[in-house]
């Protein structure tokens, strides 16, 4: 009797043994926060009935593979019903499966078995723009006074052009497409064959809202929403300053209204369901990015910035930079807020080939020192199908090879405005989408174990060397170090909730310390292809955690690090 009298008086707060350690948003427990996703391209894949195109009869008898790589989720681009102008980023139908991936049966069959190997599922929501053949467009695009007429921008042409909007993916970098059938205008974003949806029409919130409840009730993890930081748009469309498009994401991006659109999501489907949500794109700045994830804004589960994955695009790109850009992005969100840890995916060329050396010689380290990198960060990593192996660039050297109308109109563009065309396919065959699109390889026949017909794009030739099959059988493969690093994160929370500091080091050396509830990890990574000393006398380690070489050599309190070695140490 005495003792339940004592357990609710403790539990009213009647006794205190002291003042409550206030336990900061970071170090908050959530699933999503735990996760490590793998993103895969479900055209890519794996085919299983010989048509080229991978499919989700595919993706199951690959389950135990994706289970076995330690990863907890994964993100599928995605398999809606689209006629495939831009590989299913231009939706015809938001509640259907497009065949040709299996159709909603093959789904319920994934999601069934996904969740019987605690996997998680994270379902692509296309709503910035839909496809000009889902019914809506059909039907706003049949006359001025249909019911979905304002469920896109429209422009009648008497009004005169309107002002000049960039797009992204246009032959001409004009987003505004004429239509005869109502002598109008549209806009789009990106192709003309993808519409903007017009998001200050009710009836398209809850057109969205009804969507999402959709695969919610089907029992999807977690939603990614596609550009949608673009959905917000001032309708009145004015004019914005002469080559506004260098910066287009400064008069794109964040616009009023949106935080009223992902409070309505968040009310009525993310809190309701626990799922995990996470939108393309953090924002214009900091301040940005806190308002779209911070918890008490309930709004998104977590920010996904492109501040790095971008980095080997631009001039001036060194190891320096990219440890300031992590680090930078990491203090700000030390105390508050949630971010992703991520350098590739569908939108980018290979990992190995764009931020390290994917030549034979620093490939397989390499890779192992990014995989290091990724998985020992605080946020949740997200990995991208193939990296596991190293997989690399294909290099295409003309444009007839290429697949991504991105790649495609842009070329056109290029040659429209007297560019160099030679200079455009140098830089594509570094840098182009399809370089990331390629598909699986699983082993070391012609077509990668990949399909038993065409594929819808060519199987890089290096399958006979960079396998699935291959890897598995060598302990020390690329692939086998990803599964040992993934063991290491998820069984040490220290590197998912623990704090980070950098150290102080040369330009080439990414060192940092993780710390947690007393316990402290060392990341060290060598972000060159030539040897380089640390010094390690003020650090005691008890462990060698991992380690992409097979030895860490060190002498009077110094280490020297092989070209591209990564390791985590376990500090006394």
């Amino acid at each position: 009797m005495y003792s339940k009298i004592l357990v609710i008086l403790l539990a009213l707060g009647f006794f205190s043994c002291g003042p409550t350690a206030q336990v900061k948003e970071t170090q908050q427990k959530k699933w999503w926060k735990e996760a490590i996703v793998y993103q895969i391209y479900p055209r890519s894949f794996k085919d299983t009935d010989g048509d080229g195109i991978g499919d989700i009869k595919g993706i199951i008898e690959e389950l135990d593979y994706i289970k076995s790589l330690g990863v907890t989720a994964i993100w599928l681009n995605p398999i809606y019903e689209s006629p495939n102008f831009d590989n299913g980023y231009d939706v015809s139908d938001y509640r259907a499966i497009a065949e040709e991936y299996g159709g909603m049966e093959a789904f319920d069959t994934l999601l069934e078995e996904m969740h019987k190997r605690d996997l998680k599922i994270i379902m692509d929501i296309v709503v910035n723009h839909s496809s000009w053949e889902h019914p809506w467009f059909k039907a706003s695009r049949s006359s001025r006074d249909n019911p979905y007429r304002d469920y896109y921008h429209w422009w009648p042409a008497e009004k005169g052009k309107p002002n000049y909007r960039y797009s992204l993916f246009d032959d001409k970098g004009d987003a505004w497409a004429y239509d005869s059938i109502t002598d109008a205008y549209y806009l789009h974003y990106f192709a003309k064959q993808q519409p903007d949806l017009n998001w200050s029409n009710p009836k398209v919130k809850e057109e969205v809202v009804d969507i999402l409840k959709f695969w919610a009730e089907k029992g999807v993890d977690g939603f990614r929403l596609d550009a949608f930081q673009f959905a917000a748009k001032d309708t009145t469309f004015p004019k914005f300053p002469e080559g506004y498009e260098k910066d287009f994401i400064q008069y794109y991006a964040m616009q009023e209204g949106l935080h009223d659109y992902l409070k309505l999501m968040y009310d009525e489907v993310f809190s309701k369901y626990n799922v995990m949500s996470v939108a393309e794109g953090a924002g214009r700045n900091f301040k940005e990015a806190h308002e779209l994830v911070d918890a008490d804004r309930n709004e998104l589960s977590m920010a996904y910035a492109f501040d790095a994955v971008d980095l080997p695009n631009k001039e001036g790109y060194s190891p320096k930079i990219f440890k300031e850009v992590f680090t930078k992005w990491d203090n700000e969100f030390s105390e508050k807020g949630w971010i992703s840890i991520f350098l590739s995916n569908h939108d980018q060329a290979r990992l190995v080939s764009r931020f390290t050396d994917d030549n034979e010689e620093f490939r397989a380290v390499s890779a192992k020192m990014l995989h290091t990198f990724l998985l020992s960060m605080r946020g949740t990593p997200y990995l991208y199908y193939g990296d596991e192996l190293g997989m690399t660039n294909i290099y295409f050297d003309s444009i007839e090879q290429y697949d991504d109308i991105s790649t495609i109109n842009s070329y056109k563009k290029t040659l429209s405005e007297g560019g160099d065309g030679e200079t455009f396919l140098k830089h594509a065959s570094k840098f182009s989408r399809d370089n990331g699109r390629t598909p699986m390889q699983w082993n070391a026949s012609e077509k990668g174990g990949f399909t038993t017909g065409t594929p819808w794009l060519p199987v890089n030739e290096n399958t006979k060397t960079i396998n699935v099959v291959a890897q598995n059988e060598d302990s020390n493969s690329i692939l086998n170090h990803f599964r040992a690093m993934t063991a290491l994160r998820t069984s040490n929370p220290v590197l998912i909730y623990g704090d980070y500091e950098l150290l102080d080091t040369e330009d080439q050396i990414y060192a940092y310390l993780r710390s947690y509830e007393g316990q402290k990890v060392l990341v060290v990574l060598n972000y060159s292809k030539e040897d380089s000393t640390l010094d390690l006398s003020n650090y005691k380690w008890s462990d060698i955690l991992i380690n992409n070489y097979q030895d860490l050599e060190t002498a009077d309190g110094k280490a020297v690090l092989k070209p591209y070695q990564a390791v985590i140490l376990k500090l006394k």
